[in-house]
């Protein structure tokens, strides 16, 4: 059911397209709304303009996996490497997680992918949408993703792809505030962690950001008090999300994908002192996006109009979710803008941005 819900609702490009006209004068009204501070005025840059790298990342299919496209990167530094998984999608329409690796971005478009369905724990079931992060309390690495509910895989060895542990679920059912307010299910799950608890946000394609909590000592387990912590109308808070944690601060970065007036998908972006503050617009509007075609040049060439799903580089890779502002890239997905078709089957490999010129306070 989750997976025939979500392809109906991200299949439907055009039509979110032209419904996304309507929301343009939402757009237009929380221009005001933009705010450079105080929250985060010490770490944050103070323009956003970004630099794209070309496709990075690409389907790398093989006799028994034909997959279309590579999307929903989570990056973690292991070692002296790079750790990336990420959703595939195949000319059948399932979805299932990859694995790559390397040591310098300049050899991510070399590296073998490796397919999480070959790990007889994970196998062919549904799975989209990987979150991955060391978790420091119990000497163990999580795999966050989505099976339908909100699941998770263990492993002490994140770069082998057959030592994650078979699924378990966050969460075993819906809780009574997503049925009520979502269409229907939540999607894109995300951990954070403070000194005391964990906090597992998630979307649901119809404008709510929704928060549910657990203490460090009860993780991976305990988790409650699912309720909406922001929201707004359908394509200024769709899906996608993330949250950092603001280098030695207390101040922290919430990240959401939205899809524009004209159906191109940017990033929006709050910021809140302390994970259960108050989320406040930061860059927040389709003109002045975190990130999204208005901000973001393509020096060897535009391949992308969508700067979609992706994961900020994070300064460790522990469950604090730790950004280090001072050197801001991400991981995204995007697509030749000339492709449409049904959702699936739309050709997204992934790029990097770095932010050029964003000096701090």
């Amino acid at each position: 059911m989750q997976r025939t819900l979500r392809t109906r609702v991200l299949g439907a490009l055009a039509v979110l397209a032209a419904a996304a006209a309507l929301a343009s004068s939402s757009l237009t009204a929380s221009a005001s709304t933009v705010d450079d501070g105080p929250v985060g005025s010490q770490a944050l840059p103070t323009s956003y303009n970004w630099d794209s790298s070309g496709i990075l990342v690409s389907p790398k299919p093989d006799a028994a996996h034909n997959i279309v496209s590579v999307k929903d990167p989570t990056v973690v530094r292991h070692g002296n490497e790079w750790l990336v998984y990420m959703t595939t999608a195949n000319t059948a329409g399932n979805w299932s997680l990859a694995y790559t690796h390397f040591s310098d971005w300049s050899q991510a478009s070399a590296a073998p992918l490796t397919f999480l369905d070959n790990n007889p724990n994970i196998g062919g079931r549904y799975a989209a949408a990987p979150q991955i992060f060391y978790f420091a309390p119990r000497n163990e690495w999580y795999l966050v993703y989505q099976t339908g509910p909100p699941s998770y895989s263990v492993s002490t060895n994140p770069t082998n792809p057959n030592s994650w542990s078979a699924p378990r679920n966050f969460i075993s059912s819906t809780p009574p505030i997503v049925q009520q307010n979502s269409n229907g299910f939540w999607l894109d799950f995300y951990n954070i962690c403070d000194a005391t608890m964990c906090y597992l946000f998630a979307g649901d394609d119809n404008g709510h950001v929704y928060r549910s909590e657990t203490t460090i000592g009860e993780f991976p387990n305990g988790f409650r008090n699912t309720q909406i912590v922001l929201q707004d109308s359908q394509f200024n808070l769709f899906e996608g999300g993330a949250v950092y944690k603001l280098d030695n601060t207390n101040q922290y970065l919430l990240i959401w994908e939205s899809i524009g007036s004209d159906g191109v998908r940017y990033y929006r972006s709050y910021t809140a002192n302390g994970l259960t503050g108050q989320w406040q617009p930061h860059r927040a509007t389709q003109n002045a996006p975190f990130a999204g075609p208005a901000n973001v040049t393509f020096p060897g060439g535009r391949w992308t109009a969508d700067i979609s799903h992706g994961e900020l580089i994070r300064a460790g890779n522990d469950q604090t979710m730790t950004l280090n502002t001072n050197n801001i890239q991400m991981l995204y997905q995007g697509r030749n803008p000339n492709s449409g078709g049904e959702y699936s089957q739309l050709p997204y490999r992934l790029g990097l941005l770095t932010l050029r010129g964003g000096s701090t306070c």
